[in-house]
């Protein structure tokens, strides 16, 4: 089972202790993935297909609890992916049509279906515990998200850019910055931060899947502190080995030129001390000194071998 199933698993068995809780997660599953017929005689009847069986149990269970409603379940083979199954939950009867349409806002008081789109005036989602059940429902109807250990990725696919932007604004209220892209006629609401998506779960009150996340970004950033860590001794040392070349470099040329004991007492005894132990760091070749010198004492004595190596290059090119 994928990361995003589990996370629509665990959604899936939770219920809302409060009714207009309830009714605002069953609002958004309509919302996402729910269509409303009207027969001839304009008669209602609300279907909802998915292909998550999870999600399938979730709506029928809200019907159940927070209606008293009796649902038919079809499942069908879906004909591109003939590995999956699609679950439709059919409300029949008129009268419990009507009922579910009217507490969530989806209908009129003339009988027209439509949807308010904007979370500041609909009132199924005035309240913050329904912000929270509403987005819970979108994502179970529409959401997905990535595997952590493999990227971080949030994203609910909306229909109309309406729903995605009302969405946007409900997420936003919990502080999520939340992006809008448009995907092949589709409007997708999508967090790409690890912190953003711990925070969506927690919003959703995904707290196993919230945990296990944690516990891989814990990891990720543990790993990554190591990667960088090894990174920088790494440069370090080649930073090191590389002057350390250069340094003796120098030497071996003012050796050939004009012999390291026509230096004075200071630069001949670095001198020697460098060709002795080409690999070992500054600080160690000042504390090998009598006395003792600091790493930037050391370095200015290198500098000044430099200085005299490159004075016998520039007369070696002028000859």
């Amino acid at each position: 089972m994928s990361f995003s199933s589990e996370v629509k698993e665990e959604l899936s068995r939770q219920l809302a202790p409060a009714r207009h809780c309830q009714i605002a997660e069953a609002a958004a599953i309509i919302s996402m993935c729910g269509r409303v017929l009207i027969s001839e005689d304009d008669r209602y009847a609300v279907i909802v297909h998915t292909e998550n069986i999870a999600v399938a149990r979730k709506y029928f269970t809200l019907l159940k609890k927070t209606f008293n409603i009796s649902t038919e379940i079809s499942i069908r083979r879906n004909t591109l992916l003939k590995r999956s199954n699609i679950y439709s939950v059919i409300i029949k009867r008129h009268e419990d049509s009507l009922r579910v349409l009217q507490a969530a806002k989806l209908i009129d008081s003339q009988g027209e279906i439509r949807e308010e789109m904007s979370h500041v005036n609909n009132r199924v989602v005035q309240s913050a515990c329904c912000k929270r059940a509403f987005i819970r429902g979108a994502y179970l109807a529409a959401g997905s998200m990535s595997d952590p250990n493999k990227s971080y990725h949030f994203e609910i696919v909306c229909a109309a850019r309406e729903k995605a932007v009302q969405l946007q604004e409900m997420i936003r209220f919990f502080g999520p910055e939340a992006r809008i892209a448009e995907r092949k006629r589709h409007y997708i609401v999508y967090i790409k931060e690890g912190s953003g998506i711990v925070d969506m779960l927690n919003i959703m009150e995904a707290h196993r899947a919230l945990m296990r996340l944690e516990n891989v970004r814990i990891v990720k950033e543990m790993r990554n502190s190591i990667n960088r860590r090894v990174n920088c001794e790494t440069a370090n040392i080649s930073k090191t080995v590389s002057a350390a070349m250069k340094q003796i470099e120098d030497i071996r040329l003012i050796e050939r030129a004009r012999g390291l004991d026509s230096l004075p007492g200071s630069l001949e005894g670095i001198a020697r001390l460098r060709l002795d132990n080409p690999d070992v760091p500054l600080a160690v070749l000042g504390d090998m000194l009598e006395p003792p010198v600091g790493k930037s004492g050391v370095n200015h004595r290198f500098r000044k071998l430099a200085q005299i190596a490159e004075e016998i290059r520039d007369s070696k090119e002028e000859q």
